[in-house]
């Protein structure tokens, strides 16, 4: 096991952060971690980091305790905060360089750890560059390349697409994949569904300080009722006038309307698309595009939760 978080109390006076939380994250996956604001996420990697004290509970990195001083378990993490954490006077070269030696002293060994670093995030042609000369993906991709430089065991990635175009956006999901591929094992926190969705072998929602659920991303799709959802579009009509008896349904969960639009959730396990069509047409109305959705993993968060991500 990679991290292993067991009991963990942590309070800000009456504030309970986290409350007895137990997480394991194993070797090899990407392990995502979702959650609210104000759930104990940020709170979780700085007691798991050791850069907050906690009131109870025991956190092992790589089989060990982790301490303030567990210097030799810090030498094997890498971590890449929300915030830009780089060098304004020094150059993309230089800011790797410097980062790269806060783990490896050796000028010689170090080089070809930073060259390899350069190329993975991309930045060749950005070498002598300083940061205010980056863009906000080109200064996220240099955020990374100064995490995992030295070729840590464990990656914690926080947050690392917010704010960046769709193409660095998917350079940097990739270099993340790539990374897990070449051994890393990488804890990933996201507000972006679909990020989760695609790179995360397993998934942990939080809430409240704990771990409400968790499992892959199929785990959770069916821990939730919500089977398909139906959208069919309404040619004539109104789709008010179907809310009642569609709602009546016994495999229906949720039915609304939406301008021309007819939404309709069905109840896990139950395949109602044909006799939705049916009393539509029955009340005399023309369908235009009928279709069928699977729920995404936002939909499993708000029936966990109640909540919206972006709260």
């Amino acid at each position: 096991m990679v991290v292993e978080v067991k009991n963990l109390v942590k309070r800000y006076g009456d504030l309970i952060a986290l409350d007895h939380l137990d997480m394991e994250v194993r070797e090899g996956e990407v392990f995502g971690l979702l959650g609210p604001n104000g759930s104990g996420k940020t709170t979780a990697i700085n007691c798991i980091l050791s850069l907050l004290s906690y009131d109870k509970g025991e956190i092992l990195v790589f089989d060990q305790p982790m301490r303030p001083t567990s210097y030799q378990i810090k030498k094997d993490i890498g971590i890449i905060m929300q915030n830009v954490a780089v060098i304004d006077e020094l150059t993309v070269y230089e800011n790797i360089d410097y980062f790269c030696g806060l783990y490896v002293a050796d000028k010689k060994k170090r080089a070809p750890l930073v060259e390899e670093a350069i190329d993975f995030v991309g930045l060749n042609d950005f070498r002598k560059f300083y940061p205010k000369k980056l863009s906000g993906g080109l200064l996220r991709r240099l955020n990374i390349a100064c995490g995992i430089a030295h070729k840590p065991r464990l990656i914690i990635l926080d947050e690392p697409t917010v704010a960046v175009d769709p193409q660095s956006r998917n350079n940097i999901l990739e270099g993340i994949e790539r990374l897990n591929k070449e051994g890393a094992t990488i804890i990933y926190t996201s507000h972006y569904m679909e990020e989760v969705e695609q790179i995360c072998s397993r998934i942990a929602i939080m809430d409240k300080g704990r771990i409400i659920a968790q499992g892959t991303k199929d785990d959770l799709k069916n821990m939730i009722r919500i089977g398909e959802k139906i959208t069919i579009e309404c040619l004539t009509g109104d789709p008010n006038d179907l809310i009642d008896a569609i709602g009546e349904l016994p495999f229906v969960a949720s039915a609304d309307a939406r301008e021309k639009n007819l939404l309709v959730t069905t109840e896990r396990g139950h395949n109602g698309l044909s006799s939705l069509v049916q009393i539509v047409h029955d009340k005399g109305i023309q369908t235009g595009r009928v279709y069928c959705e699977l729920p995404t993993l936002n939909d499993v968060f708000l029936e966990i939760t109640g909540k919206e991500l972006r709260d």
